[in-house]
């Protein structure tokens, strides 16, 4: 006796006169079907997902900072600035902009009784030091009734320093390092390697000097001069606002420019700083205040997500620029 199974299989049709085709057909239909509702799903779950990021960064951005700002309107208290890395543009360290902000945002409160910069850097960027600098002295003369102290941790020293020079007045440990007042360039030299590995090396310029100080070429004594020229006019500027700020408290002494780096001691003793103590001592024994309040710039995460979002799609859109000034026509 033939089966149903057997009947489909002689016919090609089921029990319904559906043909075997038609029937494989629409399971395939179906099957993409409700794979094309679990995509939709997912995807519905994703992107609430990421509206609730984006919820959350929004509150953590506005709600959280004026709970720091309705706490520090409370009582009378020290802002704390803090520099703990090299002095760099953005990304790369503390940068000036950073440092403006922070003592922007605290001249505004008028509970800021002084301003606590403290500094544990070994220097950096000499324009971006020249910045903080220049800006700071600008608001200390618009606001003269707070005065500004600067508070040298482990390493205050070059660009570091030049930022300390614009403070009232400087504290530091016995054994912090302080001072390297000067400018230096470095380089590697590599005139015989690519010989010894039988590379050979083009350079093309425009202009007789445009190659000067290339690595892979000899140093030249009209380079080496001009670099130098450079340097010591930096140097001037570095010396300059130094003297300005500490004014007549310093010992003159050949050294104290020559870029070498002393202990805090012997700083004080050479009128690079005015005494011993930390933030704490400050707060306390000068500004009189028990509270200190950190008004630190910090890119909160929503403004980083927002400016490499922007990065994203300026690269996109000049790729797509790029791309399509290409195409072959």
């Amino acid at each position: 006796m033939a089966t149903q199974e057997d009947r489909t299989e002689e016919t090609g049709r089921n029990q319904d006169g559906v043909p075997w085709e038609r029937q494989l057909v629409e399971k395939l239909v179906m099957s993409a079907t409700r794979e094309q509702t679990r995509a939709r799903r997912w995807n519905l779950f994703f992107k609430f997902l990421i509206l609730g990021y984006f919820i959350a960064l929004l509150v953590f951005a506005f709600w959280g900072d004026s709970l720091t700002e309705a706490e520090a309107h409370l009582e009378e208290h020290a802002a704390v600035i803090k520099i703990n890395d090299v002095i760099a543009p953005a990304e790369q360290g503390v940068s000036a902009d950073q440092v403006i902000k922070g003592f922007k945002k605290a001249y505004k409160n008028d509970k800021v009784k002084g301003i606590i910069l403290e500094i544990n850097s070994p220097g950096g960027s000499p324009v971006q030091s020249a910045r903080i600098w220049s800006s700071i002295r600008k608001m200390r003369e618009e606001h003269a009734d707070i005065p500004v102290y600067a508070v040298i941790g482990d390493v205050g020293a070059s660009g570091a320093y030049y930022v300390a020079s614009a403070a009232d007045e400087i504290y530091a440990n016995e054994s912090s390092i302080v001072g390297s007042i000067g400018v230096r360039m470095g380089e590697f030299g590599f005139v015989d390697t690519l010989e010894k590995l039988g590379i050979e090396r083009r350079v093309i310029t425009a202009g007789d000097r445009k190659s000067a100080l290339d690595p892979f070429m000899p140093l030249q004594d009209a380079d080496k001069a001009h670099a130098e020229k450079m340097l010591a006019e930096v140097h001037t500027q570095f010396i300059d606002a130094v003297r300005e700020g500490r004014g007549e408290k310093l010992v003159e002494n050949e050294e104290i420019f020559s870029g070498l780096f002393w202990s805090g001691k012997t700083a004080s003793e050479l009128g690079l700083i005015d005494g011993f103590g930390d933030s704490h001592y400050v707060a306390g024994e000068l500004l009189k205040v028990e509270k200190k309040v950190d008004y630190t710039y910090e890119e909160n995460a929503l403004d980083r997500l927002l400016r490499r979002f922007g990065v994203g799609v300026g690269e996109a859109l000049a790729r797509y620029s790029i791309e399509s000034n290409l195409q072959i026509r």
